[in-house]
């Protein structure tokens, strides 16, 4: 349940490294157990550029976090909602899967790099166990639904330029063609720049999109509409840190880049570490004292859609689409063997990660008295690529270190080769379902799909030097189920109460990845291994049961939920051993159960005036014991790492004329660290608060808006990223990031 991290060498860690609120909508074939929308009004409210995520964590049961302010660093992202980790949740943007949302994924593409923010109409989550008609390699515990807008009908634009604090800026700008004749043709294509400047160390974390739409009308009820993304990405990140180091060296302990020749020292045993770098307890310095590390990434996604009246009662709904993503991930390692050879003491380690997606979904939904039928195929392929490349640094004064987001070949291609993966994963999924009004108000939704999911192929290439294994994991593994069913039930009792059931089960595709790096057996130590695990192996699989009451009007709106979830084979990669040589380890954690309950109430007590608190609780333990190379774990009936038990959260909205204020708190338990929960991170608050004032048109431009933002207004110091070079069976460990300080945002938008 935790992201992907890049592996070390075997010697060290297998590491790497307005007035709206939340409101409700139901969907046509799928039940409303906890479809949630967030509103325009509330997406306006965030610094333009923000992750889509992080406004999805006001809603009860979800937990966002990361190392920056806007969210996009993937190695710093981490989202659970419910206990289920991103990786484990079905997310699309117009209908294309994006799968993996892990850092340094193979098998999908990172939100914050699908769309651009402020192109986004609608944004959807079901908190239950998501439709069964949603394309996705990974859904286990929800589904998280994106919708681009459409172009306008009017030729204009919009230009939005955000300054913030640490010499962060970000440009947006917009151009609609308005209809370009009778059949209503029209499209648009939009640019956006982030820079943010981070908070601790040098560097900074650059992001580049451009999104382009095209909308073509069919008579009157049907239309197709082709996409395009493209995103590239050069940032630096934000180093890892454990608990010994946060209370021996405090809470900002950056790179030590740019400062090369203090790491270069360092390296070749010239220079001692920073003051205090050698007191942390169990932790060797040179693991701390690393001079950078980053990540770059370019990614093009675009495809067709159909929405295709056939007849009065039937429709049909197509999505053809590609994704190319190509990344390098990257961290300056310690090389004492180059300068035997008369090198230098640093080289560049870099994961080169390539993959090449291409899919089609296609559904037919005929409505037919009081049923409604629909049925549907997706089919997916995916051409995967991971390895691992040494290039060297300079010596000291004879040239410019290399920077951690490239280019690497600046002093001659890579000098070591650890290891290359290939792959090739093709998914098949079929569904059909029936949405039956049983009585007025009574609507029944019953369906199921099967899914199978293969992946062939794994380490072409093995540097048994680097690796210490004669051959690394290759073969086929496939996950299938021929009936994975969901109900749901819906009553409408009257116009302002309701109660809806909801009950699913769901199943996942192995993950795929390379030597120590995720939680994949492609990713175990050798080919042995492999083969032992391959012959117990069973895929990820979670049943979801939930229940609820809703009540709406409007002065107050109300909803309680009450669910359970079993998560069987849960495969998770564990760092068991000690700290200063711990060994990544795959493992079936067989078991985890999750019982929780949420609460939410707004109250609009007055024109113009939002209240919204909500309360979540959930009790997440592991179901069995684990005996692993690292030793025997009594785990049956820990809790689960990594998400907090209790969550509350409160936000005020008032706006008067043009004027809007917001205020928005929310409190996160305690987080256990270790498996074994004898560590873990206390509670804390976050808190956030802005203003923005619409003046209306101005001369040619119209809609110009002044909004001025603080994200961590107390200026909390808090842990934000946990496990991402995996979680610690017991104790401490180098696998935690501290969340962002204060920062301050100011944005002045027009249209024209």
């Amino acid at each position: 349940m935790e992201r992907a991290a890049p592996a070390r060498r075997k010697t060290e860690a297998l590491e790497s490294r307005a007035t709206e609120s939340v409101a409700v909508t139901g969907r046509q074939l799928t039940g409303r157990d906890a479809e949630q929308a967030v509103s325009k009004a509330i997406m306006r409210q965030y610094v333009p550029g923000t992750s889509a995520y992080k406004m999805l964590d006001r809603t009860p049961g979800v937990s966002f976090t990361s190392t920056d302010p806007f969210g996009i660093d993937s190695f710093g992202a981490n989202l659970y909602v419910r206990g289920f980790f991103m990786n484990q949740m079905g997310v699309t943007v117009d209908g294309v899967p994006l799968n993996d949302q892990t850092y340094q994924s193979v098998s999908g593409m990172s939100l914050a790099s699908a769309i651009i923010p402020d192109d986004i109409q609608s944004m959807r989550m079901s908190q239950g166990a998501g439709s069964v008609e949603l394309p996705s390699m990974n859904t286990l515990g929800g589904t998280i639904q994106i919708g681009s807008s459409d172009p306008d009908d009017k030729r204009g634009g919009k230009v939005s330029q955000s300054f913030g604090s640490y010499g962060s800026y970000r440009t947006y700008v917009r151009l609609d063609s308005g209809k370009l004749n009778q059949t209503g043709t029209k499209l648009y294509t939009s640019y956006a720049r982030t820079d943010e400047g981070m908070w601790m160390g040098s560097g900074d974390q650059f992001m580049q999109q451009v999104d382009a739409k095209l909308v073509q009308p069919i008579n009157e009820r049907s239309r197709m509409s082709a996409f395009f993304n493209w995103s590239s990405l050069a940032q630096w990140n934000y180093p890892d840190t454990s608990i010994g180091i946060l209370k021996n060296l405090g809470w900002r302990t950056p790179h030590l880049y740019p400062n090369y020749a203090l790491a270069y020292g360092i390296a070749n045993g010239t220079r001692p570490y920073p003051a205090g770098y050698d007191s942390v307890p169990g932790i060797d310095g040179s693991n701390i004292a690393m001079y950078d590390g980053g990540q770059a990434e370019t990614n093009y996604m675009g495809g067709l859609h159909f929405d295709l009246a056939l007849t009065d009662h039937l429709t049909w709904n197509s999505t053809i689409y590609g994704h190319s993503q190509t990344g390098y991930y990257s961290y300056t390692d310690s090389d004492p063997d180059d300068q035997v050879e008369g090198g230098a003491p640093l080289s560049e380690e870099v994961w080169q990660n390539r993959q090449e997606r291409y899919g089609f979904d296609t559904s037919l939904r005929y409505k037919w008295g009081r049923h409604t039928i629909e049925g549907g195929v997706w089919y997916e392929n995916n051409n995967q690529q991971a390895g691992l490349f040494n290039y060297r640094e300079p010596i000291l004064g004879q040239g410019a270190p290399l920077k951690a987001v490239g280019p690497y070949g600046v002093y001659g291609p890579a000098y070591l080769e650890g290891y290359n993966f290939q792959w090739n994963t093709n998914v098949m999924q079929f569904h059909l379902q029936d949405s039956i009004q049983l009585a007025e108000g009574l609507i029944l939704h019953a369906g199921f799909k099967s899914m199978t999911a293969t992946t062939s192929g794994g380490a072409q290439y093995n540097n048994a030097d680097w690796t210490g294994a004669d051959a690394l994991p290759n073969g086929s593994l496939t996950a299938s189920q021929a009936f994975l069913p969901h109900i749901n039930l819906d009553w409408h009792i009257n116009r302002h109460h309701e109660i809806y059931v909801d009950v699913a089960e769901n199943m996942r595709a192995y993950e795929v990845s390379a030597y120590g790096v995720a939680n994949s057996v492609y990713s175990v130590q050798d080919q042995a291994t492999f083969q032992a695990q391959k012959k117990s192996l069973e895929p990820s699989k979670a049943w979801v049961y939930l229940g609820g009451y809703r009540y709406s009007s409007k002065l107050l709106q109300v909803n309680a939920t009450v669910y359970h979830a079993s998560l069987i084979h849960p495969i998770l990669a564990a760092a068991v051993g000690s700290l200063t040589n711990p060994v990544s380890q795959v493992i079936d954690f067989g078991h985890i159960s999750m019982t929780g309950a949420n609460g939410d109430i707004t109250i609009t007590p007055i024109d113009g005036l939002s209240i919204s608190n909500n309360l979540s609780y959930n009790k997440g333990t592991y179901d069995r014991n684990v005996d692993t190379v690292g030793g025997y774990y009594a785990l049956a009936g820990k809790n689960i790492v990594n998400y907090p038990a209790w969550m509350y959260k409160t936000s005020v909205a008032y706006s008067w004329k043009g004027m809007t204020a917001h205020f928005d708190a929310n409190y996160y338990s305690r987080r256990y660290y270790s498996f074994m929960n004898d560590t873990s991170i206390g509670g804390y608050w976050l808190a956030n608060a802005g203003a923005q004032y619409r003046f209306g048109k101005l001369s040619v431009l119209k809609d110009v808006t002044a909004s001025f933002n603080v994200y961590n207004l107390f200026n909390t110091k808090y842990i934000s990223m946990m496990g991402e070079n995996d979680n610690p069976a017991v104790g401490d460990y180098q696998s935690m990031e501290r969340g962002p300080v204060r920062e301050f945002f100011g944005t002045v938008s027009a249209s024209f």
